[in-house]
């Protein structure tokens, strides 16, 4: 058994999702918080930070192939605010919670107490890192057709059509004048490595428009976005 690691949950997650990895070691990389390798110093463990950058990678273009593949007569345009919906946040986390992958994230005794297996950053963090190790143990076409059973039936369900990309709402607003520009800047992480909050500051023509906090950097620039846009709605209300 790998410690912290429940094996029999571990196969039958995989035989449900039909993921035969060869290298094992890779899935619980993917599914390895940092908060559980900082409390495991003296043991040789590595979290899934790396991968997830990677699968964050690897799902925007398996989205990308699906809405071009599915949507033939939408514009450019569209797919792009569609997709920055599918790969949000929030709609990582209903991905996540479809599959259960919190009960399988090994973390830290303080993150396990403050609920980290139900915060939403760390359930995205998780999908996006599994994504990655599905891509580099059994190639694209396996991760393909595993979001084939898991994301692509939430969006073809209509499941995703509440959940608001503040980023790209904001940068759609911004668009109609090719003038301006909207940037993103963390300017403060706060508290321990284990339950750290980001603190994302959102500008548009170098004015500062909004400060967002979040447990991920994602997070964070999402409030940003959502404040900024409030601030606009508000202004434009009281012409």
């Amino acid at each position: 058994m790998t410690k912290g690691i429940d094996d029999k949950r571990i196969n039958v997650f995989c035989k449900q999702h039909e993921l035969e990895f060869k290298d094992r070691s890779l899935l619980i990389r993917a599914l390895t918080h940092s908060s559980y390798v900082n409390e495991h110093r003296t043991e040789d463990l590595k979290d899934n930070e790396r991968l997830e950058f990677l699968g964050d990678a690897v799902l925007e273009l398996a989205m990308s192939r699906y809405l071009f593949l599915n949507l033939p007569d939408v514009n450019e345009g569209v797919m792009t605010k569609r997709r920055a919906q599918y790969v949000c946040e929030p709609s990582l986390e209903l991905y996540a919670n479809k599959i259960n992958l919190g009960k399988l994230i090994r973390l830290g005794k303080g993150e396990e107490h403050t609920g980290g297996r139900k915060r939403p950053a760390i359930l995205a963090d998780a999908f996006e890192a599994l994504l990655g190790a599905i891509y580099l143990d059994l190639g694209f076409d396996q991760v393909y057709d595993f979001l084939g059973k898991v994301a692509f039936p939430a969006i073809k369900a209509g499941t995703l059509s509440h959940v608001m990309d503040y980023k790209s709402k904001l940068q759609e607003l911004v668009q109609t004048d090719s003038a301006r520009s909207v940037t993103y800047l963390i300017v403060d992480e706060i508290g321990p490595a284990h339950n750290k909050t980001f603190v994302a500051e959102v500008s548009m023509d170098e004015i500062k428009m909004g400060v967002g906090e979040g447990h991920s950097k994602k997070e964070a620039e999402q409030n940003a976005a959502k404040i900024a846009l409030e601030k606009m709605a508000s202004e434009q209300s009281h012409k």
